[in-house]
């Protein structure tokens, strides 16, 4: 039987879209994180009021590349809990996906 969740993952290619870290500054908020993981985050990526990511405008900013071509996340290995809850194919997926008229593979 089909992993579910391979499937999704080979169908909305994550590298080659960025949309859900460009999609609303409120998004990228800390939430679940243990002080430990936050800490290892680099400063300059931090809001100013240390709720969450900076971001520039409505772009999180540790994503690098061009949304809907070719991005990457800065901090991939340390990135905020929200991040990693955001599943390819998922409704917050698709959400970001819309917001920025990418068509779904």
């Amino acid at each position: 039987m089909p992993d579910p969740a391979a499937k999704a993952t080979a169908a909305f290619d994550c590298q080659s879209c960025g949309a859900c870290c460009a999609y609303s500054a409120e998004w990228p908020r800390f939430s679940t994180e243990e002080e430990e993981q936050l800490d290892r985050i680099p400063a300059e990526l931090i809001a100013a009021d240390q709720s969450g990511m900076r971001c520039e405008g409505t772009r999180c900013s540790a994503l690098t590349g061009e949304v809907g071509k070719h991005t990457a996340c800065g901090i991939y290995d340390l990135r905020p809990d929200v991040c990693r809850a955001c599943m390819p194919g998922g409704d917050d997926c698709l959400m970001a996906r819309a917001a920025h008229r990418l068509a779904v593979s």
